[in-house]
């Protein structure tokens, strides 16, 4: 048995910068990097193609806006701004730790988040209260290229933690994305049905 744990609004709350972009420019221009004047728009333009269910990196978007106004900027300092303009103000959910405790004590427990930053999944799981060492798996959908609820996202978190599908239960907060683990095999809990007090006795129940 195995347990992966959607991160934002599951185990943790965060709060998102009220304007991406501007954060993400400031960010920029404190690395040096000159931030073009229509940066909005920039930001605001899909530049580069993906397919259903692939997750972009935010850092490739980036760049590819900056590139098209003539900017090229490397990798990591792209990187290293977009951790600072998304830097993470964390707020541990009450029962997330018992959740997690409880998860690793019947199996192999993961994260499992949607997150087009690289990096900040892990930040996020760092700067909580929750103990980093006690998940055998992390990985956002930046990582491995796909975002819940596609099948692939819950495989790679299944293979990571060296379970079949069908031995893995699901804990997220969004029927619509960590709801796809029903159809990928999968079992999952929906915080709208189950509260995070009582995912505990809940996992008791499917083992």
């Amino acid at each position: 048995m195995a347990v992966s744990f959607d991160l934002f609004g599951t185990l943790v709350e965060v709060t998102p910068p009220d304007d991406p972009a501007r954060a993400v420019a400031t960010a920029l221009t404190e690395r040096g990097v000159s931030v073009p004047g229509d940066w909005e728009v920039v930001y605001a333009t899909h530049h580069i193609e993906t397919p259903p269910g692939a997750e972009l990196s935010l850092v490739e978007h980036v760049e590819a806006g900056l590139e098209s106004r003539g900017r090229e900027i490397s990798h990591a300092v792209v990187r290293a701004a977009l951790l600072d303009a998304f830097e993470p103000t964390v707020r541990t959910r009450p029962g997330a730790r018992t959740a997690v405790s409880a998860a690793a004590n019947r199996g192999s427990v993961g994260v499992l988040s949607n997150c087009s930053v690289p990096g900040l999944v892990q930040r996020t799981l760092v700067r909580s209260a929750l103990d980093f060492e006690a998940f055998d798996a992390v990985v956002s959908s930046v990582d491995c290229g796909r975002r819940k609820p596609d099948e692939r996202a819950f495989r790679e978190i299944a293979e990571r933690l060296g379970v079949p599908l069908s031995e893995l239960t699901h804990v997220g907060d969004d029927s619509e994305t960590d709801g796809g683990a029903t159809e990928a095999g999968a079992t999952a809990i929906l915080l709208d049905d189950v509260p995070l007090r009582d995912v505990v006795t809940e996992l008791e129940r499917s083992q």
